[in-house]
């Protein structure tokens, strides 16, 4: 995805020398805590998803792969139709801020849901909501941290992304046994809410660093190419292939374990506090990869992160297993993902300009929109029509592909960070 041991670039290298040391503001921090409530809020909705639709409202596994995937593929499409409007600083600050909150709303009203087809709308509503408020989020981190941190700043985003989808998990374990499914997912408001707040602290530092300059609302595609873009995009194209939404792999768990002997809500349990384990893997991995950016840039960190992807899934694949191996396979999925999601951001943060940078983080959606209707998609019919075994070997060898295509491309040009 990048050369390695090209020279850094020598342009204000003084000043970057310093903010590299200062590169923790509070403009970072907001931005780093607004995912973390936000993902607290929706991972609740998440974990509990698969046994919502399936046992209270008499789903099936296709129709979850289903909403997954096409859900996941709207967020796609509205990173890239929110991409151009971000290059614009002032309308990203109020695009992030408002897509946090719809998430929030929409993603507590799941809770209201009596039929799988309203679970489809609200979650495709919260998601696409997602994908407006991604770019904008992104492009205005990237005006906040120094250039030589883009890594640390967006480890941390993405770390307090994945932390949030341990505090949920854990607080949706202990929702559903106190309250049961349906109001868990009422609770998800309250973090999103908070995330919102974070947002808008955020936008404030970014007004006040800004230079306020509007810009055109276009998508500029010979700009992207010129700047780079186009040739890492194939091996992350390849990952999102095999990229599965995160609810497929509780399912295979709970229903690994409920083989074991363990009852429904023990296996439910268990598998939600193992995802849990699995987020905070990824958090833990967020933080390593973004100093691992800034020190030999991202073709590294995302290759590392496809293959432990494929070592996940084939643990998943070869079910029944014992508890500490299904752990495993969530850790190594965990690590994948805290290296990968890291090493996408800080590329498209390095390589261009802040006016492109917004449709450059479309471009990243629309991609992951593609891998997310190839991936957990088929992945889903395959488990439902075949077995689980052939819809995770299936993913595995997207994950292999793309490790194999992120060493063999590399940009040509460029710094080393680029």
């Amino acid at each position: 995805m990048t050369t390695e041991s090209d020279s850094p670039e020598p342009v204000h290298e003084a000043a970057d020398t310093e903010a590299d040391q200062h590169w923790l503001t509070p403009g970072v921090g907001s931005v780093a805590a607004a995912s973390f409530f936000s993902d607290s809020g929706h991972e609740i909705a998440t974990s509990v998803l698969p046994s919502f639709l399936t046992s209270v409202l008499h789903g099936s596994a296709a129709s979850l792969g289903v909403i997954e995937g096409v859900s996941d593929a709207l967020t796609g499409v509205a990173k890239l139709i929110g991409g151009p409007l971000a290059n614009d600083p002032p309308r990203r600050r109020v695009m992030a801020t408002g897509g946090y909150l719809v998430t929030a709303l929409a993603t507590a009203a799941i809770g209201l849901a009596t039929a799988v087809w309203q679970v489809a709308i609200l979650r495709a509503l919260a998601w696409a909501s997602r994908g407006v408020r991604s770019p904008a989020r992104d492009a205005m981190l990237s005006s906040l941290a120094p250039q030589r941190a883009y890594g640390r700043a967006f480890g941390l985003e993405r770390a307090g992304d994945n932390l949030g989808a341990v505090v949920g998990p854990l607080g949706a374990a202990g929702l559903v046994a106190w309250l049961g499914i349906r109001p868990a997912i009422w609770f998800a408001l309250i973090p999103g809410v908070l995330a919102a707040i974070a947002i808008g602290f955020a936008a404030r530092e970014a007004r006040r660093h800004g230079n306020g300059v509007r810009q055109r609302i276009r998508f500029d595609l010979a700009g992207l190419r010129g700047a780079g873009l186009g040739r890492p995009l194939l091996p992350i194209v390849l990952f999102e292939c095999g990229n599965l939404a995160s609810t497929l792999l509780i399912l295979r768990a709970t229903q690994l374990f409920q083989g074991q002997g363990m009852s429904a809500p023990s296996a439910v349990s268990t598998a939600i506090l193992i995802y849990a384990a699995h987020n905070a893997v990824a958090a833990g991995v967020s933080i390593l990869g973004g100093r691992w950016i800034d020190q030999t840039g991202p073709r590294r960190v995302f290759a590392a992160g496809a293959l432990v992807y494929v070592l996940g899934y084939a643990v998943f694949a070869f079910g029944p297993t014992p508890w500490w191996a299904i752990l495993l396979a969530f850790a190594l999925a965990g690590a994948g993902i805290g290296f990968a999601e890291t090493a996408e951001s800080a590329l498209v943060a390095q390589i261009l300009p802040d006016h492109l940078r917004g449709s450059g983080f479309g471009v990243i959606g629309g991609v992951q929109a593609i891998g997310n209707i190839v991936g957990t998609v088929v992945a889903g019919i395959l488990y439902t029509t075949v077995s689980p075994t052939a819809g995770f070997l299936y993913a595995a060898a997207w994950m292999l592909l793309s490790f194999t295509g992120s060493i063999v491309l590399r940009v040509p040009g460029g710094s080393r960070r680029a």
